[in-house]
Protein backbone atom coordinates (compact mmCIF):
# COMPACT_ATOMS: atom_id res chain seq x y z
CA UNK A 1 0.00 0.00 0.00
CA UNK A 2 1.27 3.46 -0.90
CA UNK A 3 0.66 6.02 1.81
CA UNK A 4 2.19 9.34 2.80
CA UNK A 5 2.23 11.10 6.15
CA UNK A 6 0.77 14.62 6.03
CA UNK A 7 0.87 16.39 9.40
CA UNK A 8 0.32 13.09 11.17
CA UNK A 9 -2.50 11.98 8.84
CA UNK A 10 -1.76 8.89 6.76
CA UNK A 11 -3.09 9.37 3.22
CA UNK A 12 -3.63 6.11 1.35
CA UNK A 13 -2.65 6.58 -2.29
CA UNK A 14 -3.59 3.07 -3.41
CA UNK A 15 -6.87 4.81 -4.26
CA UNK A 16 -5.98 7.86 -6.42
CA UNK A 17 -6.41 11.34 -4.95
CA UNK A 18 -7.03 14.80 -6.40
CA UNK A 19 -4.83 17.83 -5.81
CA UNK A 20 -6.65 21.09 -6.53
CA UNK A 21 -4.62 23.98 -7.95
CA UNK A 22 -4.61 27.41 -6.32
CA UNK A 23 -2.46 29.82 -8.34
CA UNK A 24 -1.99 33.16 -6.64
CA UNK A 25 0.16 34.44 -9.49
CA UNK A 26 -0.95 37.25 -11.80
CA UNK A 27 0.41 35.44 -14.88
CA UNK A 28 -0.28 31.70 -14.65
CA UNK A 29 -1.19 30.21 -18.02
CA UNK A 30 -4.83 29.36 -17.23
CA UNK A 31 -6.05 31.13 -14.10
CA UNK A 32 -3.52 33.95 -13.61
CA UNK A 33 -4.90 36.84 -11.59
CA UNK A 34 -8.19 35.07 -10.90
CA UNK A 35 -7.65 34.44 -7.18
CA UNK A 36 -6.23 37.71 -5.87
CA UNK A 37 -8.22 38.52 -2.72
CA UNK A 38 -9.12 36.58 0.45
CA UNK A 39 -12.80 36.01 -0.41
CA UNK A 40 -12.20 34.62 -3.94
CA UNK A 41 -9.39 32.41 -2.58
CA UNK A 42 -11.46 31.02 0.32
CA UNK A 43 -14.50 30.44 -1.93
CA UNK A 44 -12.41 28.63 -4.52
CA UNK A 45 -10.72 26.38 -1.95
CA UNK A 46 -14.09 25.65 -0.32
CA UNK A 47 -15.47 24.63 -3.73
CA UNK A 48 -12.49 22.34 -4.48
CA UNK A 49 -12.77 20.67 -1.06
CA UNK A 50 -16.53 20.18 -1.39
CA UNK A 51 -15.93 18.54 -4.79
CA UNK A 52 -13.50 16.06 -3.27
CA UNK A 53 -9.95 17.45 -3.36
CA UNK A 54 -7.60 15.84 -0.82
CA UNK A 55 -4.77 18.37 -1.27
CA UNK A 56 -4.64 22.04 -2.28
CA UNK A 57 -1.46 23.06 -4.11
CA UNK A 58 -0.64 26.73 -3.55
CA UNK A 59 1.78 28.44 -5.94
CA UNK A 60 3.05 32.01 -6.04
CA UNK A 61 5.68 31.64 -8.78
CA UNK A 62 4.43 31.18 -12.33
CA UNK A 63 6.27 28.35 -14.07
CA UNK A 64 4.56 28.54 -17.44
CA UNK A 65 6.96 28.57 -20.43
CA UNK A 66 8.72 31.94 -20.62
CA UNK A 67 7.25 33.13 -17.32
CA UNK A 68 8.70 36.20 -15.63
CA UNK A 69 11.22 35.43 -12.90
CA UNK A 70 10.39 36.90 -9.48
CA UNK A 71 12.57 37.30 -6.39
CA UNK A 72 12.38 35.12 -3.29
CA UNK A 73 11.10 38.14 -1.34
CA UNK A 74 8.27 38.70 -3.83
CA UNK A 75 7.30 35.01 -3.75
CA UNK A 76 7.26 34.99 0.06
CA UNK A 77 5.22 38.21 0.15
CA UNK A 78 2.63 36.60 -2.12
CA UNK A 79 2.39 33.17 -0.51
CA UNK A 80 2.87 33.73 3.23
CA UNK A 81 -0.45 35.52 3.95
CA UNK A 82 -2.34 32.98 1.83
CA UNK A 83 -0.98 29.99 3.76
CA UNK A 84 -1.94 31.71 7.03
CA UNK A 85 -5.40 32.59 5.66
CA UNK A 86 -6.10 29.03 4.53
CA UNK A 87 -4.96 27.44 7.80
CA UNK A 88 -7.17 29.89 9.72
CA UNK A 89 -10.20 29.15 7.50
CA UNK A 90 -9.55 25.40 7.09
CA UNK A 91 -7.49 24.17 10.09
CA UNK A 92 -7.23 20.57 8.79
CA UNK A 93 -6.41 21.52 5.20
CA UNK A 94 -3.61 19.53 3.55
CA UNK A 95 -1.63 22.26 1.80
CA UNK A 96 1.06 21.50 -0.74
CA UNK A 97 3.36 24.45 -1.40
CA UNK A 98 4.47 24.77 -5.01
CA UNK A 99 8.00 26.22 -4.81
CA UNK A 100 11.57 25.39 -5.82
CA UNK A 101 13.07 27.55 -3.04
CA UNK A 102 14.02 25.89 0.25
CA UNK A 103 13.44 29.03 2.36
CA UNK A 104 9.89 29.40 1.00
CA UNK A 105 9.27 25.68 1.56
CA UNK A 106 10.51 25.87 5.16
CA UNK A 107 8.49 29.01 5.94
CA UNK A 108 5.26 27.50 4.55
CA UNK A 109 5.72 24.17 6.35
CA UNK A 110 6.34 26.00 9.63
CA UNK A 111 3.11 27.94 9.05
CA UNK A 112 0.86 24.97 8.37
CA UNK A 113 1.57 23.48 4.93
CA UNK A 114 2.30 19.74 4.95
CA UNK A 115 3.95 18.97 1.60
CA UNK A 116 6.37 20.52 -0.89
CA UNK A 117 5.91 20.41 -4.67
CA UNK A 118 9.20 21.31 -6.40
CA UNK A 119 9.23 21.74 -10.20
CA UNK A 120 13.03 21.46 -10.21
CA UNK A 121 13.55 18.35 -8.02
CA UNK A 122 16.15 20.27 -6.04
CA UNK A 123 18.17 21.42 -9.05
CA UNK A 124 17.34 25.15 -8.67
CA UNK A 125 18.21 25.28 -4.95
CA UNK A 126 21.09 23.21 -3.55
CA UNK A 127 19.60 23.48 -0.04
CA UNK A 128 16.23 21.95 -0.96
CA UNK A 129 17.01 18.26 -0.34
CA UNK A 130 18.64 18.82 3.05
CA UNK A 131 15.79 21.17 4.05
CA UNK A 132 13.11 18.62 3.13
CA UNK A 133 15.01 15.86 4.93
CA UNK A 134 15.08 17.98 8.11
CA UNK A 135 11.40 18.90 7.77
CA UNK A 136 10.44 15.25 7.08
CA UNK A 137 7.46 16.13 4.88
CA UNK A 138 6.23 14.51 1.65
CA UNK A 139 8.16 15.85 -1.33
CA UNK A 140 6.89 15.96 -4.91
CA UNK A 141 9.78 16.24 -7.32
CA UNK A 142 9.19 17.05 -10.93
CA UNK A 143 11.41 16.52 -13.95
CA UNK A 144 12.16 19.68 -15.91
CA UNK A 145 14.78 20.28 -18.56
CA UNK A 146 16.22 23.78 -18.03
CA UNK A 147 14.24 26.47 -16.20
CA UNK A 148 10.76 27.94 -16.91
CA UNK A 149 12.33 30.82 -18.82
CA UNK A 150 14.09 28.54 -21.36
CA UNK A 151 12.73 25.00 -20.95
CA UNK A 152 10.83 24.93 -24.25
CA UNK A 153 13.70 26.38 -26.32
CA UNK A 154 14.95 23.05 -27.68
CA UNK A 155 14.21 20.02 -25.48
CA UNK A 156 16.43 17.05 -26.42
CA UNK A 157 16.66 13.52 -25.05
CA UNK A 158 18.22 10.25 -26.14
CA UNK A 159 15.06 8.48 -24.99
CA UNK A 160 12.70 10.66 -22.95
CA UNK A 161 11.19 7.80 -20.92
CA UNK A 162 14.53 6.18 -20.04
CA UNK A 163 16.18 9.55 -19.39
CA UNK A 164 13.45 10.67 -16.97
CA UNK A 165 13.42 7.27 -15.22
CA UNK A 166 17.19 7.45 -14.73
CA UNK A 167 16.93 11.04 -13.48
CA UNK A 168 14.40 10.03 -10.82
CA UNK A 169 16.27 6.90 -9.74
CA UNK A 170 19.33 9.06 -8.93
CA UNK A 171 17.26 11.67 -7.08
CA UNK A 172 15.36 9.02 -5.08
CA UNK A 173 18.63 7.38 -3.99
CA UNK A 174 19.95 10.76 -2.89
CA UNK A 175 16.83 11.52 -0.85
CA UNK A 176 16.76 8.04 0.70
CA UNK A 177 20.38 8.53 1.78
CA UNK A 178 19.25 11.72 3.59
CA UNK A 179 16.52 9.75 5.38
CA UNK A 180 13.47 10.92 3.42
CA UNK A 181 10.87 8.28 2.54
CA UNK A 182 7.75 10.15 1.43
CA UNK A 183 8.76 10.90 -2.16
CA UNK A 184 6.39 11.44 -5.10
CA UNK A 185 7.50 11.77 -8.73
CA UNK A 186 6.00 13.98 -11.45
CA UNK A 187 7.34 13.45 -14.99
CA UNK A 188 6.72 17.14 -15.75
CA UNK A 189 4.38 17.22 -18.72
CA UNK A 190 5.12 20.39 -20.69
CA UNK A 191 8.31 21.20 -18.81
CA UNK A 192 11.11 20.94 -21.33
CA UNK A 193 9.35 18.43 -23.60
CA UNK A 194 7.93 18.46 -27.11
CA UNK A 195 4.31 17.40 -27.66
CA UNK A 196 5.55 14.01 -28.92
CA UNK A 197 7.79 13.52 -25.85
CA UNK A 198 4.86 14.35 -23.54
CA UNK A 199 2.77 11.63 -25.16
CA UNK A 200 5.62 9.11 -24.95
CA UNK A 201 5.74 9.74 -21.20
CA UNK A 202 1.96 9.45 -20.88
CA UNK A 203 1.91 6.21 -22.87
CA UNK A 204 4.66 4.63 -20.75
CA UNK A 205 3.72 6.13 -17.38
CA UNK A 206 3.24 2.62 -15.96
CA UNK A 207 7.03 2.11 -16.12
CA UNK A 208 7.43 4.73 -13.38
CA UNK A 209 5.81 2.28 -10.94
CA UNK A 210 9.21 0.53 -11.00
CA UNK A 211 10.58 3.42 -8.92
CA UNK A 212 8.32 2.18 -6.07
CA UNK A 213 7.13 5.66 -5.12
CA UNK A 214 3.77 7.29 -5.90
CA UNK A 215 3.27 9.18 -9.17
CA UNK A 216 1.60 12.57 -9.58
CA UNK A 217 0.47 13.89 -12.96
CA UNK A 218 -0.13 17.51 -13.93
CA UNK A 219 -1.94 17.47 -17.25
CA UNK A 220 -4.71 19.95 -16.55
CA UNK A 221 -5.46 22.21 -19.54
CA UNK A 222 -1.85 22.06 -20.80
CA UNK A 223 -0.76 23.01 -24.31
CA UNK A 224 0.07 19.36 -25.16
CA UNK A 225 -3.73 18.89 -25.03
CA UNK A 226 -5.18 22.06 -26.49
CA UNK A 227 -2.63 22.89 -29.22
CA UNK A 228 -3.02 19.64 -31.24
CA UNK A 229 -6.81 20.13 -31.04
CA UNK A 230 -6.56 23.78 -32.12
CA UNK A 231 -8.57 24.98 -29.12
CA UNK A 232 -7.82 27.21 -26.09
CA UNK A 233 -7.09 26.40 -22.43
CA UNK A 234 -10.67 27.36 -21.65
CA UNK A 235 -11.93 24.62 -23.98
CA UNK A 236 -9.52 21.92 -22.78
CA UNK A 237 -11.48 20.29 -19.96
CA UNK A 238 -12.64 17.36 -22.09
CA UNK A 239 -9.08 16.73 -23.30
CA UNK A 240 -7.84 16.96 -19.70
CA UNK A 241 -10.33 14.28 -18.64
CA UNK A 242 -9.19 12.02 -21.50
CA UNK A 243 -5.51 12.47 -20.57
CA UNK A 244 -6.16 11.94 -16.85
CA UNK A 245 -8.04 8.72 -17.67
CA UNK A 246 -4.99 7.40 -19.55
CA UNK A 247 -2.70 8.46 -16.69
CA UNK A 248 -4.88 6.74 -14.07
CA UNK A 249 -5.05 3.55 -16.14
CA UNK A 250 -1.24 3.71 -16.23
CA UNK A 251 -0.95 3.93 -12.45
CA UNK A 252 -1.08 7.65 -11.50
CA UNK A 253 -1.74 8.09 -7.77
CA UNK A 254 -2.45 11.84 -7.68
CA UNK A 255 -3.96 14.05 -10.38
CA UNK A 256 -3.23 17.76 -10.05
CA UNK A 257 -6.09 19.72 -11.63
CA UNK A 258 -7.96 22.99 -12.01
CA UNK A 259 -11.29 21.13 -12.23
CA UNK A 260 -11.78 18.90 -9.19
CA UNK A 261 -15.32 17.58 -9.76
CA UNK A 262 -14.45 16.16 -13.19
CA UNK A 263 -11.21 14.60 -11.87
CA UNK A 264 -13.10 12.86 -9.03
CA UNK A 265 -15.60 11.48 -11.56
CA UNK A 266 -12.72 10.24 -13.73
CA UNK A 267 -11.16 8.41 -10.77
CA UNK A 268 -14.51 6.78 -9.90
CA UNK A 269 -14.98 5.48 -13.46
CA UNK A 270 -11.43 4.11 -13.63
CA UNK A 271 -11.83 2.44 -10.22
CA UNK A 272 -15.05 0.76 -11.40
CA UNK A 273 -13.15 -0.53 -14.41
CA UNK A 274 -10.28 -1.83 -12.27
CA UNK A 275 -12.66 -3.68 -9.93
CA UNK A 276 -13.89 -5.91 -12.74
Amino acid sequence: MKSINCNGTLIDLSSPKVMGILNITPDSFYDGGKYNNPSTIVNHVEKMLSEGATFIDVGAYSSRPGAKHISEEEELKRISPIIKLLITEFPNLLISVDTFRSKIAKHCIQNGACMVNDISAGSLDSEMFSTIAKLQVPYIMMHMQGAPQNMQAKPTYEDVVKDVLYYFSKKINELHSLGLNDIITDVGFGFGKTVEQNYQLLKHLDLFKNLEVPTLVGLSRKSMLFKPLDISQNEALNATTAANTIALLNGANIVRVHDVKEAIETIKIVELLNKN
